[in-house]
């Protein structure tokens, strides 16, 4: 993947306790919706947020899918109902590099993606992040 080239979906962790980003945190995109054609089963993606809390990019964990590009050519996103994914963020191994047991041990956020409006749109999903509390919001 070359630079100036973001994948569709992009996440940003903010740790709200230090004020920095949310640095090595082991994260995982997860297409939530089977069955929406024989092609789309489930499919994930794992990344680990670099030195300013982002992910630039998913490495795929099965075999159909490369990359989460592949998946929404394969859905034809323009045409098709939206589709249900999820991001996965380890807080317990992230909170554990600094001896704090953090009280949600992984943060999960849900959301939708698609919806036959006709626009390739990109999904930024940035979340604030403490021991114990999150937040979250679309970004752009």
């Amino acid at each position: 993947m070359s630079a100036d080239k973001r994948p569709p979906i992009t996440c940003h962790v903010l740790d709200t306790t230090i004020g920095k980003p949310g640095a090595n945190i082991p994260v995982t995109l997860t297409l939530l919706d089977k069955g929406i054609s024989e092609s789309l089963n489930v499919e994930s993606f794992t990344a680990t947020t670099n030195s300013d809390g982002r992910v630039t990019g998913w490495k795929s964990t099965d075999t159909h899918f490369q990359s989460v590009e592949e998946v929404f050519q394969s859905a034809g996103l323009d045409t098709q109902k939206p589709l249900r994914w999820a991001l996965r963020f380890d807080t317990e191994a992230y909170f554990g590099q600094r001896g704090i047991t953090a009280f949600f041990p992984e943060v999960e956020v849900r959301f939708l993606v698609g919806g036959g409006d006709g626009r390739s749109e990109h999904y930024h999903v940035p979340v604030l992040l403490g021991p114990f509390g999150f937040t979250t919001y679309r970004g752009s």
